[in-house]
């Protein structure tokens, strides 16, 4: 698996409410729905170089 990179995020406290419910409701944390919200949007994009190990979705 690839090296990961820290960074800091701001995000409005509605929108952390919503990823935040979602992710319990996926079984997930919160940094783990937010990696698989990000993959999926950019293997949907089309944007990935290669193909990445899949965050598996639930």
């Amino acid at each position: 698996m690839s090296e990961k990179k820290s960074f800091a995020l701001r995000i409005d406290s509605e929108t952390m409410k919503a990823i935040e419910k979602w992710a319990a409701d996926e079984f997930r944390s919160v940094n783990g729905q937010i990696e698989w919200m990000l993959n999926n949007s950019l293997k949907t994009a089309k944007r990935l170089k290669k193909q990445q190990k899949d965050i598996p979705d639930k």
